[in-house]
């Protein structure tokens, strides 16, 4: 079936809504598929629309069954468990969809198209398994590329991992392309490949090629677009992810960065619960301080904005965090998923202009 096409139930058990299902969340409000239905049975009941809007409304269900009526093409697996491997509990779940006839749509680390229970399914019934991490065949180490003339890279980097780097540059993204500019999003991970259809999941590629592939995928961005926003992996001190975070900073060289933090989160995510110990956040200051001196040993670069997640805030502390990291920092800063990307990219955009001159 053509991806375009696609009619999808995402299962995203227990976790719907939450900073775990950041795959489920992106691909319903950016992806160009219809979501027919969420399938999490302790959200059972209960609509998409709560967290996302009316314009995003489907139904979230308890079983596949309740979803087949709606006539669904294919399960997208929506979350991302620690390891990336598929839950045992899930299997079932999986199964009975290739049965039913869908399609299978992941990024889980473990593929499915590799599993030999799904594929004899998948080859019974006449359906497609894709994995969306499977490394490219394409393995390069990085040359120092320089960037084409007239185009502006911007590297979303963050105070941790899922805390909204993809959301920030599509947002960005969008302003830009409302400002009349011709634009490029570069996905870098699973979820903004299914939203794309095309790109690169760095924390497939071997280490050794992580910043080779970082080039070349901002390379064939700058066939696309001017203004090019690279989707941002990791952090660049979390204990388990950093090693992304760093190929993406040497191999994109940005002309700028876009430093995403979440008020009120203080630990690494996934983190603590894993290991048991803490691994506390460092602070705006140390964040951008860190990212330009590592960026800057390869290339000259700088944090130009902040953007917040100010989702754990009221508006009116989030409003009143906005001016005080302002302030703070004297970078331009906003909340461009909550208040819109508009005066956020149009400070971005001055500063690097104002480099230009």
């Amino acid at each position: 079936m053509d991806p375009e096409t696609r009619r999808y139930v995402i299962l995203s058990e227990g976790q719907f809504g939450e900073p775990g299902s950041k795959t489920a969340m992106g691909v319903i409000k950016y992806g160009p598929d219809e979501t027919v239905a969420v399938l999490d049975s302790t959200r059972a009941g209960r609509d998409v629309s709560e967290w996302l809007g009316p314009e995003h409304a489907a139904p979230i269900v308890a079983t596949l069954a309740e979803a087949l009526p709606l006539e669904p093409s294919a399960l997208l697996i929506g979350t991302a468990p620690q390891g990336g491997k598929i839950p045992p509990a899930w299997r079932s779940i999986i199964s009975d969809a290739i049965v039913h006839g869908l399609d299978i749509v992941s990024g889980l680390h473990e593929f499915v198209s590799d599993d030999p229970e799904f594929a004899d399914l998948a080859e019974t019934h006449g359906v497609e398994l894709i994995d969306h991490r499977r490394p490219p065949e394409r393995l390069e180490v990085a040359v120092g590329r320089r960037h084409a003339p007239g185009k502006q890279v911007i590297l979303l980097v963050g105070t941790d991992c899922a805390i909204g780097k993809m959301t920030v540059a599509l947002e960005l993204r969008r302003a830009a392309h409302e400002a009349g500019l011709s634009t490029a999003f570069v996905p870098t991970g699973q979820t903004g490949i299914m939203i794309e259809g095309w790109g690169v999941s760095v924390d497939r590629v071997i280490s050794d090629f992580i910043n080779g592939t970082a080039e070349w995928l901002v390379e064939q961005a700058e066939e696309k677009g001017d203004w090019i926003f690279v989707e941002g992996q990791g952090s660049i001190d979390h204990p388990a992810y950093s090693a992304v975070t760093l190929g993406l900073v040497h191999g994109t060289t940005p002309h700028a960065m876009v430093l995403v933090h979440q008020p009120g989160r203080t630990g690494h995510f996934g983190w603590e619960q894993a290991t048991g110990v803490d691994a506390p956040t460092l602070s705006l200051a140390d964040n951008i301080r860190l990212y330009e001196q590592v960026a800057n040993a390869v290339a000259p670069s700088r944090v130009a904005a902040i953007a917040l997640n100010t989702s754990l805030l009221s508006e009116e502390e989030a409003r009143a965090e906005i001016e005080r990291v302002a302030a703070e920092t004297g970078l331009p800063t906003g909340d461009p998923y909550r208040f819109g990307p508009t005066e956020l990219f149009a400070g971005l955009r001055a500063s690097l202009e104002a480099d230009d001159r």
